[in-house]
């Protein structure tokens, strides 16, 4: 005779909650009753001083398109620009590129150029986020991504001609 799923489920479950309240049993059992309990001296209770919430140090401040900025989002754009020309030699040639995402992009030299204009139009919003937001370094950060990523793309690309 052969026992249904749900009734050995039935009894696995039965035997845990057993098991559980077996368990659970001493520890009710060494409960004191509060009759028993000696009253204690009542203290005042010490008065709290709030505390005032300290602000934040105020972080330099800076145009969004000061000097520094120019100069990462131009090699920025720089870098894109030379690794759209050298990625359009290649595809042309015979490889085959080897970012997933630009991988999408490289049926036309148009949409491989919309892709690489894409990315320089994300590195721009990321910075002024960011910016905005007060995280100066990370603004900073995001060109400083860009411009070492396609460095590194356009050397390899270079290398492996």
């Amino acid at each position: 005779m052969q026992k249904s799923w749900f009734g050995l489920i039935r009894h696995y479950k039965a035997a845990i909650l057993l098991a559980g309240l077996g368990l659970c049993r001493p520890a009710v059992a060494q409960q004191v009753a509060t009759g028993l309990l000696e009253p204690m001296a009542m203290e005042p209770v010490p008065t709290v001083t709030l505390a005032q919430p300290a602000g934040l140090p105020e972080s330099p401040s800076h145009r969004f398109w000061d000097r520094e900025n120019s100069i990462l989002f131009a090699t920025s754009a720089g870098f894109s620009a030379a690794d759209f020309v050298v990625t359009k030699d290649n595809l042309h040639s015979g490889g085959q590129e080897l970012n997933p995402i630009t991988r999408a992009f490289t049926g036309s030299t148009t949409m491989l150029a919309v892709n690489f204009v894409g990315e320089a139009a994300g590195v721009l919003g990321l910075s002024y986020f960011f910016h905005k937001t007060g995280h100066h370094k990370l603004e900073r950060a995001v060109s400083m991504l860009n411009i070492s990523a396609s460095g590194a793309a356009v050397t390899y690309d270079l290398a492996h001609r």
